[in-house]
């Protein structure tokens, strides 16, 4: 009898595949946004503009477009995970619509699990990684129950204090950043009117500069403009 390899799954295989053609170190950055119903008309379109830039921007730096790795979830009545990770040069901007409540303790626990499943990628790939990025906007305040909410604030706390996770978190116009306090270790931002250009262009510059850094280094972002202080 012939021995038999292992039965394993495609997207493992795609994985392995993807790290050999691309063996460079990993920025992974998930962008939690709020598409709920009062997000609709010109803030999601806004939102729409923004997301594009963020692509052009990525993919204009041919190191980050290697080393930067981007997925979306999206919170708006459900969770979906619109983008699963992609190099930050395959990234298409999704064009979102609005519509439903903010389940933002779902949504982060969903992007928490996937984040930790790329990871395990990482290191089956023999592919190192920089410190992970998560990007929570929204411009509700979370209508989870509070059971499931505290397990995702758990969660976020435990990983910022482990340095394994990077949670920033961006409140839009009528936010409630007193429950965005809450949530992460790092103070809350108010992000001016609907700049979502000017934070999206922040946001790639920021990852470019990680990008060109060494896996572990300190680095300096840019100063913050879009937000109201």
């Amino acid at each position: 009898m012939t021995d038999q390899k292992p039965f394993e799954p495609a997207k493992s295989r795609f994985a392995a595949v993807e790290f050999a053609m691309n063996p460079e170190p990993r920025c992974p950055c998930i962008l939690l946004l709020d598409t709920s119903g009062s997000m609709g008309g010109e803030p999601i379109e806004q939102l729409n503009e923004g997301l594009r830039q963020f692509q052009a921007e990525l993919q204009g730096d041919a190191l980050a477009a290697k080393r930067v790795e981007v997925a979306v979830f999206t919170f708006g009545g459900k969770v979906e995970k619109v983008v699963d990770f992609v190099s930050a040069g395959s990234f298409t901007a999704p064009t979102l619509k609005a519509d439903g409540l903010t389940p933002i303790g779902e949504a982060i626990v969903k992007a928490m699990d996937a984040l930790e499943e790329r990871k395990k990628a990482y290191k089956a790939g023999g592919v190192s990684y920089y410190r992970p990025w998560v990007f929570l906007m929204t411009d509700g305040e979370p209508t989870d129950e509070a059971a499931q909410l505290d397990a995702a604030v758990a969660r976020v706390k435990e990983a910022e204090a482990k340095k394994s996770v990077a949670f920033f978190t961006v409140g839009v116009e009528e936010a409630d950043l007193a429950a965005l306090a809450k949530i992460a270790t790092r103070t809350p931002m108010k992000l001016k009117g609907l700049a979502f250009r000017e934070l999206f262009s922040w946001l790639s510059t920021s990852l470019q500069r990680v990008s060109q850094s060494q896996v572990g280094e300190a680095v300096s972002l840019p100063a913050v403009g879009w937000n109201e202080v």
